[in-house]
């Protein structure tokens, strides 16, 4: 693994107990300048996977509790008059940062939820004819509960798509529990970061790098016929779009990047496929009843999808 992605891993090690997978992905769609929807039960970590990332690199890191009085402005900002000059200045919102946590973004309203798709595919904000670029790099790690459905709403399948990856931290084992309660026995596990890994100019630098890493013709038609066996599945009614596609390329790059290689293997693609692919699916009745989750989908197509031969460049 490449010296600094180490030294980032590691710090966020420090706070969030195992889940190796998890930090892996979660950096993987930062070096391709993705978003994450952290979804799973509360009380798991979601919140301090978002901060422990943010304090190992030193950016700005903004957090909204998302309710459904939040307005728009709050996370885009908004432009008033100076009573000086009488002039219109632009008052930053939350999103104006390097890191975004948008805790429990399903009980946003639609229109804020409707307010983060410029912020997530443009990276910029256009308030009263002017645009604000963000700063980069630019992260927004949403969370949810998917079992709590009382004073919530359904994100729209045009906001999962803007989502890089859907990961689930899921429950730690009875010798990780051990040690999460001994790491928070006499502090938050938050203070272990006491310095910054690495610094924002440090992750556009590997940015670069992942876009150099090497993908055969081979793994990009394997990419390409795993997401046309997602739009031919009799079990889904949705299959993954182009955006879809290009996410699993850019998530493939990153995986071998993080293996320390500057090729992609057929291993990369399917390693990233089910945590970029399953939130853009819509099963069918039929598929509800025979499979019960988009993640099996993915996985039904991984089987399906002869895995190419000749990867060699």
């Amino acid at each position: 693994m490449h010296t600094d992605i180490q030294k980032l891993t590691d710090s966020i090690g420090s706070v969030i107990v195992g889940k190796e997978q998890v930090i892996r992905c979660v950096v993987a769609g930062l070096l391709c300048s993705g978003h994450i929807l952290i979804e799973d039960v509360p009380g798991v970590g979601k919140t301090q996977l978002a901060a422990a990332l943010s304090r190992s690199i030193g950016g700005s890191f903004n957090r909204i509790q998302l309710t459904p009085d939040i307005m728009p402005s709050d996370i885009t900002g908004f432009s008033m008059v100076n009573q000086t000059t009488f002039a219109l200045e632009y008052r930053p919102g939350a999103a104006m940062c390097n890191f975004l946590l948008a805790d429990e973004i399903n009980r946003a309203s639609p229109k804020v939820q409707s307010a983060l798709l410029e912020v997530m595919e443009e990276h910029q904000i256009s308030i009263d004819g002017v645009t604000h670029k963000l700063p980069q790099p630019f992260m927004v790690l949403a969370t949810q509960n998917p079992v709590e459905t009382y004073g919530t709403y359904h994100l729209p399948e045009a906001q999962m798509d803007r989502f890089f990856m859907r990961i689930s931290m899921g429950y730690p084992t009875e010798a990780e529990e051990l040690q999460i309660l001994s790491r928070t026995e006499h502090h938050n596990p938050l203070e272990n970061i006491t310095a910054p890994a690495l610094h924002p100019e440090d992750i556009l630098r590997l940015q670069q790098a992942v876009e150099k890493v090497f993908v055969s013709d081979a793994v990009k038609r394997y990419i390409l016929r795993i997401v046309a066996a997602t739009r031919e599945h009799e079990a889904l009614t949705l299959g993954a779009s182009p955006r879809g596609s290009i996410a699993l390329y850019k998530a493939a790059k990153a995986n071998a990047f993080l293996a320390g290689r500057d090729f992609a293997l057929p291993d990369d693609v399917k390693a990233m496929a089910e945590s970029v692919l399953a939130h853009r699916l819509i099963l069918s009745p039929k598929g509800k009843s025979q499979l019960g989750d988009a993640r099996d989908a993915v996985r039904d197509v991984l089987n399906s999808v002869p895995v190419p031969m000749e990867t060699a460049r």
